[in-house]
């Protein structure tokens, strides 16, 4: 039942364990006790290749990790999915930001208490990443305007739940979907194949770039499921897990330090950081200037009006059937010993 979860929300799952030989420093440890030498030995970090994956790549690159005394090593896969399987058997001590947090959910279910989040990944009408995209001179001004038209979105359940709210609460009633993978959505918009996709950045971004696609609209998920424009859509989150988290709790604290002067830095730099997209992502070139950046929660700063918005995606999941049950949000996030 677990790869059958797994592979419910995407596709290509079942490649991970085996085209990623990630060596896990603690894999040998099944003790919770905490380990007072404190030598976890490498830390392997999971990541997806997007730019909301950038706090990892700041940290890597910039040195932070090994200034705070750690030997991680970070391994790139080619979906949230496969991030997901390898730190469900233990080849991974963790996720950067950019992995899905339908897919952390429902490694949740799969494995109870497997993680804890350190920090998330909320984008809005704002913070851009999730939207609707059409052709640039595509007469369709708003999402209503989608009835009767060809709509694609990724693939995987969580996307297709996603597409069919987003147009039920525009009015679309039986809308056409397709699931194409997000690189090709620009493609097939020019192709004549669809009329407009919910897709995510850079998509927008290289579409206008090129001259094909306009973004109709910014920030569907926090509009449309979430209720608010402005609402914060925490669709990405970077974990420990919890067996590294009890194993090596100074390791941890000296991991999460790191982590959080990454996001400092893009909060507070972001165009000096944007370099750190490039060799960890495809984005490169003028794309590298104009991709958005999105924004990022730590642990310590979520309000309650974060926890309910994030719980109400979630909850949002389970009645589409994607979780088979509710997933606590409060009890995922990490939390000072």
């Amino acid at each position: 039942m677990r790869r059958r979860h797994l592979l419910y929300l995407g596709g290509g799952a079942t490649l991970a364990l085996a085209t990623h030989g990630c060596t896990q420093g603690n894999s040998k440890s099944t003790s919770n006790t905490p380990d007072t030498s404190e030598n976890p030995g490498k830390i392997t970090i999971g990541f997806w290749p997007v730019a909301s994956g950038l706090p990892l790549f700041v940290a890597d690159k910039k040195g932070y990790f090994k200034e705070a005394g750690l030997n991680v090593e970070v391994a790139q896969f080619a979906s949230p999915n496969q991030v997901a399987e390898a730190l469900i058997a233990g080849r991974l001590q963790g996720t950067g930001n950019g992995v899905a947090s339908g897919v952390l959910g429902l490694s949740e279910i799969t494995s109870p208490g497997l993680f804890k989040i350190i920090a998330a990944n909320p984008s809005n009408v704002d913070y851009k990443l999730d939207q609707v995209v059409v052709g640039k001179n595509s007469p369709i001004k708003s999402v209503a305007d989608l009835k009767n038209k060809k709509f694609a979105t990724g693939p995987g359940a969580q996307n297709l739940a996603i597409a069919q709210a987003i147009l039920a609460a525009a009015g679309v009633e039986k809308p056409e979907i397709q699931q194409l993978e997000i690189r090709q959505h620009v493609a097939a918009i020019e192709s004549g194949q669809i009329d407009a996709a919910y897709t995510l950045e850079p998509t927008g971004t290289v579409g206008d770039m090129k001259g094909i696609t306009r973004i109709l609209e910014n920030g569907v998920v926090s509009k449309y499921i979430l209720g608010d424009p402005k609402a914060p859509w925490f669709g990405g989150a970077a974990v420990l897990s919890t067996q590294f988290l009890q194993t090596y709790p100074k390791s941890t604290q000296s991991y999460i330090q790191a982590y959080r002067r990454a996001i400092a830095d893009i909060k507070n730099q972001p165009d000096a950081v944007r370099q750190y997209l490039v060799g960890y992502t495809a984005i490169s070139g003028d794309l590298v200037q104009k991709v958005p950046l999105i924004t990022y929660t730590m642990y310590d700063e979520f309000t309650a009006e974060d926890i309910n918005y994030f719980q109400k995606f979630f909850d949002f999941m389970t009645d589409k059937k994607v979780f088979s049950k509710k997933v606590d949000v409060s009890n995922l996030l990490y939390k000072n010993s």
